[in-house]
């Protein structure tokens, strides 16, 4: 059975080659030179209306992982206008740890609807706590290449994960470096979803070949 396949996606050019190419699920943000930040409205509105897998959209006003909490609520607020139904977040204190109180404020914006913990988690000061208060914070998902240097270098916290997603109750979504080299190995681990920017883009596009090589090895 082949892998949940989520692509990034920055308008609805990308949406549309990315599901053409067999991607499950969209990342729609804006920015990735900061790591992606919330699309503007008419984005999000265009995205949605070719999109016909899930689309998940970055709640994220500021390049690092602190939270402007008034500025992420109204942004919320006029992404659920937009038509927007899934969300990715997640926020750090200075201390380095996951900004709980800040995260479920803005988390409680959402009216119940699914959200990723975004790769914050990787940035922590201590990873495992971090996973951990992510976790109790209630992500459907939360993406991580278990370091902040990517996958490369988080293979053996993957692998940890990936042994304790069931009793975390929470797809553990991997991205960040990722390779196609990567996958059998982390599938091998137990990894069921996958998370790939730049390995399906080119000249700054989304490609659906690229994205199909990702869903054929995927379904291998």
């Amino acid at each position: 059975m082949g892998a949940l396949l989520e692509v990034i996606a920055l308008d609805a050019a990308d949406v549309e080659a990315a599901q053409s190419g067999g991607a499950d699920r969209v990342e729609l943000c804006r920015d990735l030179d900061a790591d992606g930040l919330t699309p503007e409205l008419a984005t999000v509105r265009s995205a949605l209306a070719v999109a016909e897998v899930p689309v998940r959209v970055m709640v994220r006003d500021q390049a690092g992982f602190g939270a402007d909490v008034d500025v992420l609520r109204r942004q919320v607020g006029e992404l659920l206008e937009a038509g927007a139904r899934q969300f990715v977040l997640g926020f750090l204190d200075e201390h380095g740890q996951v900004d709980m109180g800040s995260t479920r404020e803005v988390v409680a914006e959402l009216g119940g609807c699914p959200w990723t913990f975004h790769r914050a988690v990787d940035h922590a000061a201590q990873y495992r706590l971090a996973w951990n208060q992510a976790v109790a914070l209630g992500p459907s998902s939360i993406l991580t290449a278990g370091d902040p240097d990517g996958v490369d270098e988080g293979l053996a916290n993957l692998r940890e994960r990936a042994e304790l997603q069931d009793i975390d109750g929470v797809e553990l979504l991997v991205g960040g470096g990722l390779r196609q080299e990567h996958v059998p190995v982390l599938r091998a681990a137990g990894v069921r979803a996958f998370h790939i920017g730049t390995g399906a883009r080119m000249s700054g596009s989304v490609l659906a070949d690229r994205v199909r090589s990702w869903r054929e090895l995927l379904d291998s």
